[in-house]
C-alpha cells in the first residue's frame, strides 16, 4: 500500500473509532444520567432538593444531545475538509484570486477559519438561546451575541494575524529548525496575551469595577498574606449580562494578576464561603498548578511543532488526506491547516490523562481550602455551585474519566469531609 493510500485509510479508522467512543460514552452519560433522574442520591439527600436534582438532569441530558449533533458536524466537517476535497478546492480558489504568497496563505486560514464558524453557527445560537434559555442561564440579547462576536472576530485578527504571519514566514523560510524557531515566538506570544488580558482584551466584553465589600475585601486580603500571594486589586465582573452562571478566578501574569469573582458568585455565596473559594484558587496557586500546566502546554506544543516540521516534508502526508500540494508555492497553511484538522482525533485518545491530572490538582486546591478556611463553608460552597449551575450529582463514571476537569460533587465532599 503506497503511502497516501495508507494515510486515508488511517485517517478514516482513527476518525471511526474517535467518533464510535464518543457515543458510546455519551449514551454512557445519557443512561446513567436518566436511572438516577427520579431519586437525589443519599449524600445530598437533606441539601439538594428533588427539583434541582431533576433540572441539572434534564440540563446534562439536553446538553448531551447537542453534543451529538456537534460530533456528527465535526465527522462531517473534517471528511469534507480533507478526503472529500474541501481545503483543496478552498486552496485552488485563494491560488486563482490572489496568486502564490503570503497573502495566499493568510487568506487561506481565514477564510479556513471564517467558513467553520459559519457552519458550526446554528449550533452555537441553538446552545445560547435554545437551551441555555429554557434552563433560565441565559441572559444575553441578540444584540450583546452580536457584538461579542464582532469583537471576538476583530480581536482574533488583530491579535492572530501577526502571530500567524510570522510562524508561516519561519516555516517558509527557518529552515529545518523552523518550529524550534516558531515555538519560541509562540511561547512569548502566549504570555504576552496573559499579561495584557487584564487590561487590555477582558474589558472589551466585560465590566470591572472594584469589589466594595469592605468586609470581605479585608478577609481575602488577609488570606492572601498568608498565603503569600499579591494582586493588583479584587474586582467584580458582570457576568450575569450574560449567564447566570458563577465563577471566581485569577488573571494576568507578574504585577498584573487580578482576582476576579463574577457579581452572581456573590449574590450566591455568603462571606465564610466566599473566602474557602478563594482559598481553593489560592491552592492553585500555592501547588503552582498553573505555571505546571503552563509547561505542559508549552512542551506539547514544542513536540507537536516538530512533528509538524517532519509532516509538512511528506508529499503523502498532504495527498493522502486529500490536498494537492502546491508545486511552485508554499505550503506552509495547508500543512498547518491540516495538521490542526486531524491531531485532535489523536489526542483525544490521550485526554484521560491530562483530565486525570486537573481532577487532582481541584483535590490539592481543595485540600489547601480546607487548612486554611473552613471546611463546611468549602462543602457548602460546592453544593451551591453545583445546584446553581445545573451541573449532575450522578454522572458516569467512563464519561468523567475522559471529560471531567474537576471531580464530581461526591468526591470532593467526601474529600472535604475526610
Amino acid at each position: 500500500m503506497n503511502p497516501s493510500l495508507s494515510m486515508s485509510v488511517a485517517l478514516a479508522v482513527v476518525l471511526l473509532a474517535n467518533l464510535l467512543t464518543k457515543l458510546w460514552l455519551s449514551g454512557r452519560q445519557v443512561r446513567h444520567v436518566a436511572q438516577h433522574r427520579q431519586a437525589v442520591p443519599a449524600t445530598f439527600a437533606h441539601t439538594i432538593s428533588l427539583d434541582a436534582h431533576q433540572k441539572a438532569a434534564d440540563y446534562t441530558l439536553a446538553k448531551a444531545r447537542v453534543g451529538l449533533i456537534d460530533m456528527a458536524l465535526d465527522a462531517v466537517l473534517l471528511m469534507g475538509w480533507t478526503l472529500l476535497g474541501g481545503l483543496d478546492a478552498l486552496n485552488q480558489l485563494t491560488l486563482n484570486w490572489l496568486g502564490a504568497g503570503m497573502t495566499q496563505q493568510l487568506v487561506l486560514v481565514v477564510s479556513f477559519a471564517l467558513i467553520g464558524g459559519l457552519i458550526g453557527l446554528p449550533l452555537t445560537l441553538y446552545q445560547t438561546f435554545g437551551i441555555e434559555q429554557r434552563f433560565g442561564f441565559n441572559n444575553t440579547t441578540p444584540a450583546l451575541w452580536v457584538s461579542d462576536m464582532l469583537k471576538g472576530l476583530l480581536v482574533g485578527l488583530v491579535l492572530g494575524l501577526p502571530i500567524l504571519a510570522l510562524v508561516l514566514w519561519l516555516m517558509d523560510t527557518g529552515g529545518a529548525t523552523w518550529w524550534l524557531y516558531a515555538w519560541g515566538a509562540l511561547v512569548a506570544y502566549q504570555l504576552l496575551v496573559m499579561w495584557i488580558a487584564p487590561n487590555v482584551i477582558m474589558p472589551l466584553f466585560n465590566k470591572f469595577t472594584p469589589l466594595e465589600d469592605n468586609t470581605l475585601k479585608e478577609r481575602v486580603t488577609a488570606l492572601m498574606n498568608r498565603a503569600g500571594f499579591t494582586a493588583k486589586g479584587f474586582f467584580v465582573m458582570d457576568g450575569s449580562r450574560r449567564s447566570a452562571h458563577s465563577n471566581a478566578f485569577f488573571t494576568g501574569v507578574g504585577s498584573a494578576k487580578r482576582v476576579v469573582f463574577f457579581d452572581t458568585l456573590l449574590a450566591q455565596l455568603n462571606a465564610d464561603e466566599m473566602e474557602a473559594v478563594l482559598a481553593h484558587e489560592l491552592g492553585h496557586f500555592k501547588h503552582r498548578h498553573i505555571l505546571k500546566m503552563m509547561l505542559t502546554s508549552f512542551a506539547f506544543s514544542l513536540g507537536g511543532l516538530a512533528l509538524l516540521g517532519w509532516l509538512s516534508q511528506q508529499v503523502w502526508f498532504y495527498t493522502g488526506l486529500g490536498v494537492s500540494p502546491n508545486l511552485n508555492s508554499s505550503n506552509s497553511a495547508l500543512a498547518l491547516l491540516l495538521f490542526m484538522l486531524t491531531l485532535p482525533l489523536v489526542t483525544f485518545f490521550v485526554s484521560p490523562l491530562s483530565a486525570r491530572r486537573s481532577r487532582r490538582f481541584e483535590f490539592e486546591a481543595d485540600a489547601y481550602a480546607v487548612a486554611n478556611s473552613n471546611a463546611q463553608a468549602l462543602g457548602s460552597a460546592l453544593l451551591k455551585l453545583y445546584q446553581d449551575n445545573a451541573s449532575t450529582l450522578t454522572p458516569d463514571p467512563w464519561f468523567v474519566t475522559f471529560y471531567y476537569s474537576h471531580p464530581p460533587a461526591s468526591q470532593r465532599l467526601e474529600r472535604i469531609a475526610a
